[in-house]
């Protein structure tokens, strides 16, 4: 029996069907998509291979050019427990910080060839910079030997003047924040913090860590974020 289904039942690629809408090259066509200019039916599309059937209703809006989709950089709240080889992960627009939602629209092309700046090992949470932005990039590799990072650790047990002796010699600024008989909280301030540095310093004084989480790098703060959200570095930060 021969195949009777009509040969656009599965529609055209979204990028041929703007090129020709709105006269324009295939290639511009994919960046008025990426760039969140194309609507489809009302709700806005940002993959130029979706598909689209002959009766949908395709808009284009008015005064976007199609260029390139600027590059951002993005703060994750790297959960504990998570490889840095694949925090990446978290950077999709579900995880994206509700308040910044209604300001700041994200795009698919927003977290392609994010280079993770600031690295974390698994066992610690916070503050993680991934950038597309070279100056950005350069920043970060440039200055990574005098950038400060602030560290909340919490170590077992009450923490001794010997072992805060110990800590005092070490390359970091270590100040005392809650204490009791099962846990202390410490405050790490320390220049180009290597992932394991932290760890190396308890170590050498007999502390062990129950917990570990950056809340700094540099002049950039967590902020309000929660255990694997993100937001965008705005445009008055710097590191």
């Amino acid at each position: 029996m021969a195949n009777t289904a009509p040969v656009d039942s599965e529609g055209i690629r979204l990028a041929k069907r703007v090129a020709a809408q709105a006269g324009v090259s295939r290639r511009d066509a994919e960046l008025l998509i990426e760039n969140g200019a194309v609507r489809v039916d009302g709700v806005q599309q940002t993959l130029p291979q979706s598909r689209v059937l002959p009766h949908q209703r395709v808009e284009i809006d008015a005064g976007v050019k199609p260029q390139p989709v600027e590059p951002v950089t993005l703060l994750l709240y790297k959960p504990a427990g998570m490889p840095i080889d694949t925090a990446h992960e978290l950077l999709v627009a579900a995880n994206h910080h509700e308040p910044e939602r209604a300001g700041r629209r994200f795009l698919p092309a927003h977290a392609r060839g994010q280079r993770c700046m600031t690295p974390l090992e698994a066992g610690a949470s916070g503050l993680v910079a991934y950038t597309q932005e070279w100056r950005v990039e350069r920043k970060l590799h440039e200055d990574a030997a005098f950038l400060e990072h602030e560290v909340m650790v919490d170590v077992a047990g009450a923490v001794s003047p010997e072992a805060l002796a110990r800590l005092e010699r070490s390359p970091a600024r270590v100040s005392i924040g809650r204490q009791t008989a099962e846990q202390t909280g410490l405050r790490f301030a320390l220049k180009g913090e290597r992932p394991g540095q932290i760890a190396h310093i308890c170590d050498g004084a007999d502390l062990r860590i129950l917990a570990m989480r950056r809340i700094r790098i540099g002049r950039v703060q967590l902020a309000g974020l929660q255990p694997g959200q993100w937001r965008y570095l705005a445009p008055h930060e710097r590191f």
